[in-house]
């Protein structure tokens, strides 16, 4: 997507980020940009907007489910596995012995 106007940051650049700035998950140097962006860009930010509004309604109506504990250590496991580069096992680390 583009506005049509050029940006110093680009609306495409933007919105593949987006999810990365409404999580703060960016460095102070991005999110400064990406607030510029949406200052000067009235599409980015509806879409901004509308992203954040459905991101507080997912938190407000399901984020009140505990995960158990278990499961939450074996997923956890399992992305620093992926982020180490190591081999990832192909069977479902979530199952337990007793689904098997």
């Amino acid at each position: 997507m583009s506005c049509g106007e050029s940006h110093e940051t680009d609306c495409s650049e933007v919105l593949d980020h987006l999810y990365e700035f409404l999580d703060s998950e960016m460095p102070d140097v991005d999110r400064d940009k990406f607030q510029h962006h949406f200052e000067e860009c009235s599409p980015c930010l509806e879409k901004y907007g509308l992203e954040q509004a459905v991101k507080k309604l997912v938190k407000r109506c399901c984020g009140h489910d505990d995960v158990p504990a278990d499961l939450r250590a074996k997923v956890m496991g399992r992305i620093d596995l992926i982020r180490s580069g190591q081999a990832v096992p192909e069977h479902d680390v979530t199952a337990t012995a007793q689904d098997g």
